[in-house]
């Protein structure tokens, strides 16, 4: 159990039974009645961050949560299989866990991340940017670059992205695995 005075920048707490990092927080001493502590707070799993109050003294209870690096292995019906790599145990998870699991190929990295007294998985976050095969996509129209043209391509995962008409298949391109939008050729 902690105190609103131990609350810094990336504590989790449990707040309402969901649990929420601490995104920035400021100790208030008005003049005028008690100190209190006005934070920002994000939620774990659905990344909404919200602000919360606290008069200063209060209870609040702590959440330890660890990454760990987890090797992509395959997906069957029972969702999608990982290897931790320090432990080599494997474990699998459902496919709404992991964000943006439309550009997880197998032998990837992804950090999962758990609670530590319950061993349960709260969510997988895969790199921000990972290179991708295009596996197809229709040849560009030379001299039609005059504007921000793009076109669909289809990577080695099965996702499609927008890409600009000088890309071809067989190139490699890096991708954001938050928005899911090119970013540039990879070399």
């Amino acid at each position: 159990m902690a105190t609103t005075a131990d609350l810094k920048n990336g504590l989790c707490i449990d707040l309402e039974g969901q649990y929420f990092y601490v995104v920035e927080f400021l100790h208030v001493k008005p003049g005028k009645g008690p100190a209190f502590v006005r934070t920002k707070l994000k939620n774990v799993t659905s990344g909404r961050v919200l602000e919360r109050t606290f008069n200063s003294g209060v209870k609040i209870d702590e959440v330890r949560i660890e990454r760990r690096p987890y090797q992509f292995l395959y997906q069957d019906d029972m969702g999608y299989n990982f290897m931790n790599n320090e432990t080599f145990e494997q474990i699998s998870i459902e496919k709404a866990l992991i964000t943006g699991v439309d550009f997880l190929k197998e032998g990837d990295i992804a950090e999962v991340v758990t609670h530590v007294e319950s061993e349960t998985v709260l969510f997988v976050e895969l790199p921000i940017h990972v290179v991708l095969l295009i596996t197809y996509t229709e040849p560009g129209i030379k001299g039609d670059t005059a504007t921000n043209a793009t076109k669909p391509a289809t990577l080695e995962t099965g996702a499609t992205v927008r890409v600009p008409l000088f890309i071809n298949d067989g190139d490699k391109i890096k991708v954001d695995t938050r928005t899911g939008s090119y970013l540039e050729r990879a070399k």
